[in-house]
């Protein structure tokens, strides 16, 4: 702990002392391990070291909280992935991504072990496939285009895990630092994961959007929030979590201490955020042509017409690629 104290200090030394300036940050769901990162840079003082004064404030199932950034009402959202920025692009709505926390987009598909399911290609020959509503019109668009998958397979799926359990050739989606520890709970097995992000899914996740008039007046309070919620995440995954653990805790009671563990060894097992590019330019990295190979990929799904979506307006990697990070968390993988 001391010597990542020491360290920190080290990145904001060179930084003049600044007022707090007050910050809302939004997510799109409840506390969980998968925004864990940002709950660590809150409670350690990272948010504080970097003259921020921010406030999470949680999304779920009742709680939208996506309009609330080009209204003005907080400051940065935490987004799923880049199909939501083209969108906003594709509709004129003012906002731009400035991170990437997630190099994998956790999305993906799980099968029972033992019914023949060898690989990625086997999953389009089960007879049934248990997709929400917002999938089929989205990513399934891409797995028929680009894996063969057939709308024949769908059956809705409704966040229950009932129906999966009880057919063994079916397949379900889910979140793969969430779902298997579920499934294993109330089915008594480990299921067969399958990352689509491994399979051709390109997006980045876990994005920050600000918005575009924040970015050009205020690049330093952009600035500052990303580099410290970088930090943040290599704390949370490399180090001492438990300060960012009891936030989010706080924030759900219905999480336990125990799934957020099992969760936070799934994404650092998946190389959900610490992998590719983020390990030598930092988390939070972002390349335009992997954005616009994402992008090719879903109008080629026939989700965005050729031309619809301005692309240099859903990102800037001005406030990335900058190695933040990366000599901490090798200093704290090397303890």
């Amino acid at each position: 702990m001391k010597r990542r104290s020491l360290l920190l200090a080290a990145l904001c030394a060179a930084r003049p002392a600044v007022a707090a300036d007050k910050v809302v940050f939004a997510t799109n769901w409840r506390a969980q391990a998968a925004h864990g990162g940002f709950y660590q840079a809150l409670a350690d003082g990272t948010y504080a070291q970097y003259g921020l004064d921010v406030q999470i404030r949680p999304g779920g199932p009742q709680v939208n909280n996506r309009p609330l950034l080009p209204a003005g009402r907080i400051d940065f959202l935490m987004t799923g992935n880049l199909l939501h920025s083209f969108d906003n692009v594709k509709n004129g709505v003012p906002t731009v991504v400035v991170a990437a926390m997630f190099q994998k987009d956790p999305q993906a598909l799980f099968a029972h072990p033992g019914q023949g399911i060898k690989g990625f290609d086997d999953l389009k020959k089960a007879p049934v496939a248990w997709i929400a509503k917002d999938a089929q019109f989205t990513w399934w668009a891409w797995l028929k285009s680009e894996h063969g998958f057939r709308d024949e397979q769908l059956r809705p799926y409704a966040y229950n895990l009932g129906p999966f359990l009880a057919n063994k050739q079916s397949i379900q989606q889910g979140y793969a630092v969430e779902e298997p520890i579920s499934i294993e709970k109330q089915g008594g097995f480990r299921p067969l994961t399958f990352l689509l992000a491994d399979h051709g899914f390109s997006t980045y996740s876990t994005l920050i959007e600000a918005r575009a008039e924040t970015v050009a007046r205020k690049p330093d309070l952009v600035q500052r929030f990303v580099d410290a919620s970088i930090v943040g995440w290599v704390t949370y995954l490399y180090g001492d979590r438990h300060q960012g653990d009891a936030l989010i805790l706080r924030d759900n009671p219905e999480m336990s201490a125990e799934t957020i563990a099992r969760s936070v060894a799934l994404m650092r097992d998946l190389g959900i955020v610490d992998s590719g590019d983020a390990q030598t330019l930092g988390i939070g990295a972002m390349r335009p042509e992997r954005i616009r190979d994402f992008h090719d990929k879903m109008v080629k799904a026939g989700l965005y017409r050729p031309a619809e979506v301005d692309l240099d307006k859903v990102a800037t990697t001005h406030f990335v690629n900058r190695g933040t990070g990366v000599a901490l968390a090798r200093q704290l993988k090397g303890r």
